[in-house]
């Protein structure tokens, strides 16, 4: 299963919850980005660059981050992909890399919500946690680039049948209710 949604929707704590449901990893490009960061890795330096600009990292960086993780153990029976892919580049490596394995993605969950709301997510995050990337220059600039980069990448999984819009905004709970019942439903080819 893929996630999908701007940044600020609320992908990675629906990502929890789905996991925990179905006992599958909940695999966050940006968490792994994160620690990167946070323990000063080569690859942490050069990420950090590109998160503080609002920018995407670049393709092969991220392609080579989220094949090593779905070769791993824990998701040889399902996981959920949380801000990955974001290019078509992306979809095309995933792709590959799925058919190797000999499995495919059963549902993209697209979580919508409004702008104004994102904005106000980010700026709570941002004063809970710290976060140095989140200033409302950055959360702007990461919703031009999921519109410009991202939101393509739902016109081929709907092509696909694979596409399930869900309201973002409500409580926790309510969102929650709404994406296991999207993920109840076969894909619709």
């Amino acid at each position: 299963m893929l996630i999908m949604g701007p940044p600020g929707a609320g992908k990675g704590t629906q990502a929890e919850l789905v996991a925990k449901r179905f006992s599958v990893p909940a695999i966050s490009t940006g968490d792994i980005f994160r620690s990167n960061i946070a323990a000063r890795t080569p690859l942490g330096v050069e990420v950090k660059k590109y998160i503080d600009a609002g920018e995407y990292v670049p393709d092969e960086l991220t392609n080579d981050l989220v094949s090593d993780r779905l070769a791993q153990p824990d998701a040889a029976d399902g996981f959920l992909l949380d801000g990955y892919p974001r290019t078509l580049s992306q979809v095309e490596f995933l792709d590959q890399t799925l058919a190797a394995q000999g499995t495919e993605l059963d549902h993209v969950i697209v979580l919508t919500v409004d702008v104004d709301e994102v904005v106000k997510r980010l700026h709570k995050r941002a004063v809970e946690e710290g976060r140095t990337d989140d200033s409302e220059d950055v959360i702007r600039r990461r919703q031009e680039v999921y519109l410009e980069q991202t939101a393509p990448l739902i016109a081929v999984y709907r092509d696909r049948g694979l596409v399930f819009e869900v309201d973002g905004l409500g409580s926790v709970e309510e969102v929650a209710a709404r994406v296991a019942d999207a993920i109840s439903q076969p894909p619709h080819p």
